[in-house]
């Protein structure tokens, strides 16, 4: 079931084009990394889908509904959270989810057991008396994530979540994402950092000057533009016998040589390696390690861009 969608989504400020006819299909419980460059359009998307701006032309749908006709009904089943957030002085957390919960006409009497079970999933139980204004870079992202599930959402919109996170701070984010996405909700997010969306994702769309250049599955998009892979042999014993192999293959070309270490390019397929990997230990080369480079987010971005600003 496609929970985002977008049809021919357009944005002008002016002279300036934005967003440019863009078409998108996001999945039910899909964790979907939206990437490209600074000014490629992807917070213009997000807070499209938030309500917060409007489209010039072309459509977009949260869970079958348009979000520039009814956009009170989709503000209660989307929740944003933008790149850069303010959090109140004089504030205890607890104090600020309340204030969202209100916000969000959630009754009062049911506020405090959805605050609980909020901090709890972030994390927060013991920060719950503590001002907001004091926390650390990654509480208050913690913090303004758990705002952002107050009214439970079905659709989570992630604006460069883990920008400025310590590496711990970043696994512990990815993990809770993770979990969400396991709860059944459905998260569109931004990043820079693409190692962690490779890790994440399993639907990936890259933007750049507005167009979409590629959606769709990470792997599928991977294969589809890359002309050889890399493949890293290790041996024990009959390193000589493996490069003569190696060299007598069509299929595979670059072998670079150390040791007994091998890193080559291939063009070859499944069988084809299957193939590969009988005639060496047919011809006694003990095999270590043999395996194809599976490809990273970085590889799929740097072949789809142009890097142009």
């Amino acid at each position: 079931m496609a929970m985002i969608e977008t049809i021919g989504l357009t944005k002008k400020y002016g002279s300036f084009l934005a967003l440019d006819q863009i078409d998108l299909t996001i999945n039910e419980r899909d964790i979907f990394g939206f990437i490209g460059p600074n000014g490629a359009g992807k917070t213009t998307t997000l807070r499209i889908l938030a309500t917060l701006l409007a489209p010039t032309a072309g459509q977009a749908k949260v869970n079958g509904i348009d979000v520039t006709r009814k956009p009170f009904e989709i503000k209660r089943i989307v929740g944003f959270m933008p790149d850069s957030f303010g959090v109140y002085d004089g504030m205890r957390l607890r104090e600020y989810l309340d204030f969202f919960g209100a916000a969000y006409k959630i009754p009062s009497k049911k506020r405090k057991g959805i605050i609980d079970d909020v901090l709890e999933l972030t994390d927060l139980s013991s920060k719950a008396d503590d001002y907001v204004s004091a926390f650390s870079r990654g509480m208050k992202q913690r913090c303004c994530l758990a705002k952002t599930l107050i009214h439970d959402p079905q659709v989570l919109l992630l604006d460069e979540p883990a920008s400025g996170l310590d590496p711990r701070a970043r696994i512990e984010i990815r993990e809770l994402l993770k979990a969400l996405r396991d709860m059944g909700k459905t998260i569109f997010i931004s990043s820079h950092i693409l190692a962690e969306l490779g890790d994440m994702c399993n639907r990936i769309g890259i933007i750049e000057h507005g167009k979409i250049l590629a959606a769709g599955d990470f792997r599928e998009i991977l294969a589809n533009v890359r002309q050889v892979n890399e493949i890293r042999l290790v041996v024990l014993d009959g390193g000589d016998a493996a490069a003569r192999i190696l060299g007598q293959t069509p299929g595979i070309a670059n072998v670079d040589r150390s040791g007994n270490e091998f890193q080559m390019q291939s063009n070859l397929g499944r069988e084809g390696i299957s193939e590969l990997h009988n005639r060496l230990v047919g011809a006694g080369v003990k095999i270590v390690f043999f395996e194809q480079d599976k490809g990273t987010l970085e590889d799929v971005f740097l072949h789809v861009t142009k890097g142009g600003l």
